[in-house]
């Protein structure tokens, strides 16, 4: 693979020669296995955001322990070696999460299907209700990189380009429906995930990309959301401009206000440190 990103085409061209994951993320265990089982594309393993990229601690979504995922993945037949392209049917704002995990553990042989399960159809391609089960694999890595927790981004407030992907109503402070407390993190700069895409569901264009995250480009970067799902997107989009380097803040939203302590901030300006 060349990029991060992989069209229905090419991905029909290679299938056999990789791993294919399909990540599911609706709220609810059940419901994203029903609809792994309701279709997808076939050979595809399943992932659910709720019980597999997602641990106990501290925001909705933290991240598993590190070798307790990668265990997962050998259990689920990939290894640390294998080529992997990664899906879902939500524009890639779930797909992201496993992408950058898979990444961070040290597999850089990982892309995104562009536009996801539709795109797969659209191009007329088939869907299936049966599930593979693959031999299983050793992933081995020395546990996560590229990300900073809670209490070093208060340290650094100021000092980095913090991006919120979430909408920007959110980010203001309004329509806050997931979270107990609204608001945004202070010095956050709003850049909402749905910035990052263009017709059906698609990735704009690198040189698009390049332009938005061009005032970003050689800032030393944090991206975060909700809880860790969609900031994922935003930095799957950077590498797509080609900027890399950038960091995520995995407990995000959900686990920042946790901590009383730390600051807020709400209205459409970043705000102070």
């Amino acid at each position: 693979m060349t990029g991060p990103l992989v069209d229905a085409g090419w991905l029909a061209g290679h299938r056999s020669s990789l791993r294919l994951a399909d990540v599911r993320s609706t709220g609810s265990s059940v419901l994203n296995r029903a609809a792994f089982e309701a279709g997808h594309i076939e050979g595809a393993i399943f992932f659910d955001m709720e019980g597999d990229l997602a641990g106990p601690g501290g925001g909705r979504h933290p991240l598993p322990d590190a070798a307790v995922f990668a265990e997962l993945l050998g259990r689920r037949g990939i290894g640390s070696g294998d080529t992997v392209v990664v899906y879902d049917d939500a524009a890639g704002s779930a797909a992201a999460r496993l992408w950058w995990m898979l990444r961070s553990l040290g597999n850089d042989d990982v892309a995104l299907l562009d536009g996801g399960l539709q795109a797969w159809v659209a191009a007329g391609n088939e869907t299936t209700r049966e599930e593979v089960e693959l031999p299983p694999a050793v992933f081995e890595t020395q546990g996560w990189t590229g990300l900073v927790d809670g209490d070093e981004l208060a340290g650094l407030l100021g000092e980095v380009t913090l991006l919120d992907a979430r909408n920007a109503d959110r980010y203001r402070g309004h329509n806050e429906h997931l979270d107990p407390v609204a608001g945004h993190i202070p010095t956050a700069i709003s850049l909402p995930m749905a910035d990052n895409l263009g017709p059906g569901g698609r990735f704009r264009s690198a040189a698009e990309l390049a332009t938005t995250f061009a005032d970003f480009a050689a800032d030393d970067v944090v991206a975060y959301c909700g809880s860790g799902v969609t900031a994922c997107h935003t930095l799957l989009a950077m590498e797509v401009a080609g900027i890399t380097g950038a960091r995520l803040y995995p407990g995000s939203w959900s686990d920042w206000i946790t901590d009383p302590d730390r600051p807020r901030a709400t209205g459409p300006d970043p705000g102070t440190p």
